[in-house]
């Protein structure tokens, strides 16, 4: 679909200038964006991954938003009434294509899939629902980044996060309390995630020496 008509974002650089490299370095295919709780920036460091990895790599990119979030990445692009994420999981009546549900939008170096309109009601998202999904859309994109919600926040965060190649936590300097970030990459890990690295939103003097630890 093209995405001419969608609300131009601008994209910032994350404050770890080097994720892109290490995702590189790692030969890391799908990653997931994750924080520990809502209104920590994962959508601007999902937006700032992709780009740079748009920008590093030969490979077409592909931006997910797997947000329930009503400021989500799809409402911020102006994309609500389109289908997507939901409608490939969900739909199981009349499912569309995939080429039906990626967005082109035309400020932007990646595709996008927006998280869709189906309404998905009480049914709870699987690693039998996702995973042939994630499997389509690695074989059709160098790089997916999928921007998720909050650990706290919703159940799909713990599904998703050890469905994917690697996750990346987002901090907010001076606003997410170390216990509580700690406490969401030990529930991450036990659930059988792979960290490979952080982002540090509004970060002003220093780095927690505990998250490196754990990443």
């Amino acid at each position: 679909m093209d995405g001419s008509t969608a609300k131009s974002l601008s994209i910032a650089n994350p404050s770890e200038s080097n994720l892109a490299s290490t995702v590189l370095d790692q030969d890391l295919r799908i990653l997931f964006i994750t924080a520990a709780n809502p209104g920590a920036g994962t959508t601007t460091s999902a937006l700032a991954l992709a780009s740079q990895l748009a920008q590093m790599s030969s490979g077409q990119v592909l931006l997910v938003d797997a947000s329930q979030s009503t400021t989500n990445l799809t409402q911020q692009l102006g994309l609500t009434k389109e289908r997507g994420l939901r409608d490939l999981l969900f739909n199981t009546q009349s499912p569309p294509l995939l080429q039906d549900c990626v967005v082109d939008v035309s400020s932007l170096p990646f595709h996008v899939l927006p998280n869709g309109r189906f309404a998905r009601g009480n049914e709870h998202l699987t690693p039998e629902i996702l995973g042939p999904l994630l499997d389509q859309l690695g074989s059709r994109y160098r790089f997916v980044v999928i921007d998720g919600d909050a650990v706290y926040s919703a159940a799909d965060t713990l599904v998703i996060s050890t469905q994917v190649d690697g996750v990346i936590m987002v901090v907010r300097a001076e606003d997410t309390r170390w216990e509580v970030a700690q406490a969401a990459v030990q529930r991450l890990t036990q659930a059988g995630a792979k960290l490979v690295g952080s982002v540090f939103n509004r970060r002003k003097y220093y780095m927690p020496k505990w998250l490196y630890k754990n990443l």
